[in-house]
């Protein structure tokens, strides 16, 4: 069983209610609270999760400066009030941040009993091949 500090539950419980209120307010057409909160509670759930100087080396490597600056303009976009433009750009840099990650996520999906057979249908495998694929060795 992983071992996990009581700030790194805390960050868990952050990030949850985070992507919960994210999600909650683009089900309620891009409600600007909702996205603030969510998005507020995510990057304070990932502070909190992984420490405030591996979230700041994480953010600010040199090769995802592009990513970085999408995902926190954003962010701030959504703050300023334009919640459609700011979750656009915010979806475009998370993908391009965590790209890196996509491959072994849906390696590891694959093989959960139920949802590795949904990633077999036949619209949904083309998808997952392409996400699933790496360029890079990351």
């Amino acid at each position: 069983m992983i071992s996990l500090t009581d700030s790194q539950k805390i960050g868990m419980g952050l990030t949850g209610f985070g992507v919960f209120f994210l999600f909650f307010g683009m089900v309620l057409f891009f409600d600007k609270a909702l996205l603030a909160i969510g998005n507020i509670l995510f990057v304070a759930g990932l502070s909190f999760v992984i420490g405030l100087e591996r979230t700041f080396r994480f953010f600010f490597q040199r090769h995802k400066m592009k990513a970085t600056g999408f995902f926190l303009g954003g962010v701030v976009v959504v703050l300023i009030g334009w919640p459609i433009i700011g979750v656009v750009l915010e979806v475009y840099g998370f993908f391009l941040l965590f790209r890196g990650f996509f491959p072994v996520a849906v390696g590891f999906i694959r093989r959960v009993p139920i949802l590795g057979s949904l990633l077999n249908l036949p619209g949904i495998s083309g998808l997952a091949d392409k996400v699933g694929e790496s360029n890079n060795m990351v």
